[in-house]
């Protein structure tokens, strides 16, 4: 009985040993196996069985895209200006072996060597230069980490400077300059409004003084066309009341009563000479004898 009961309790911990070694690894997730103390194998994604006492899991490494965000770091300017900047790296596990052994805490590792080069970049640039230049910081930095890294298994996909702060003197001063900047461009603005303004006011006057002009023009040379208008069709009046009565063959006596219609006519203008013909008499007596030919 007692034979029985220690072969069952061999085969329940034969059994519990065997469950403990049975390893499932998850998508985007590597272990780093080694056997009698130096590495055997990389287990990536499926059921894995490990040899009890013998194989051991040294790391179980994420292969997701990670994100380390640093606190501000002072570094200082070519110039000699002392700034706060802090980054943000986005990196990602791309071999588990080497990233086991290539290097001892690859995080720390990291944080450091981005805080080292990102001084060695600022180091070379000015104020103004480190103000204006992040995206040439960050691809430099990217640069230079991935390829530091890339012996630890680990590839650095993009850098990014977050904030920058000089010091608060500089600050205010540049906050200042900005201001007066504002203000010089308000003033030109301004000013081109103003003479934009006075550009289309005097171009208004000057078409307005042309239009009246135009107007004035053409209101002339409608009644200078008008007068010419009448005077011809009175001079057309005339030479059609002549040719009526050259058609109709006037006698002397019908002249000569045309002429003295004409001599009352003169009379009765505003001339302050006259001519009188020679034969008056003869017209007086042609009107003496209109006369009694009316009665």
């Amino acid at each position: 009985m007692e034979l029985i009961i220690a072969v069952i309790a061999i085969i329940v911990l034969a059994f519990i040993v065997i469950i403990s070694n049975i390893h499932i690894v998850q998508q985007s997730r590597a272990y780093v196996i080694e056997r009698l103390g130096a590495f055997h194998a990389v287990w990536n994604v499926g059921l894995h069985l490990k040899i009890p006492f013998i194989d051991r899991v040294i790391r179980k490494v994420n292969l997701k895209e990670q994100v380390l965000d640093y606190p501000p770091q002072p570094v200082i300017t070519k110039d000699n200006v002392t700034m706060q900047i802090d980054t943000v790296l986005y990196f990602q596990i791309t071999d588990a072996k080497l990233y086991t052994y290539g290097v001892e805490n690859p995080m720390a590792a990291i944080e450091t060597l981005t805080a080292t080069t990102l001084r060695n970049i600022i180091g070379d640039l000015e104020l103004d230069q480190t103000l204006t230049s992040r995206d040439t910081i960050n691809g430099q930095m990217r640069v230079i980490l991935d390829e530091a890294t890339d012996p630890w298994g680990i590839k650095v996909n993009r850098v990014e400077v977050k904030n920058i702060q000089p010091p608060a003197d500089i600050q205010n001063s540049m906050e200042k300059q900005m201001k007066a900047e504002r203000e010089r461009l308000q003033a030109i603005l301004q000013a081109e409004g103003t003479k934009q303004s006075a550009i289309l006011v005097d171009e208004g006057q000057k078409e307005a003084a042309i239009l009246r002009a135009d107007a004035e023009k053409q209101a002339a040379i409608l009644r200078a066309d008008g007068e010419a208008q009448a005077i011809l069709l009175v001079q057309q009046a005339l030479a059609d009341a002549l040719k009526l009565l050259n058609e109709a063959n006037p006698n002397d006596q019908v002249i000569k009563l045309k002429g003295l219609e004409t001599m009352e006519k003169v009379a009765n203008g505003q001339a302050t000479k006259l001519v009188i013909p020679s034969d008056l008499a003869g017209l007086a007596g042609l009107a003496s004898s209109a006369k009694e030919f009316l009665k």
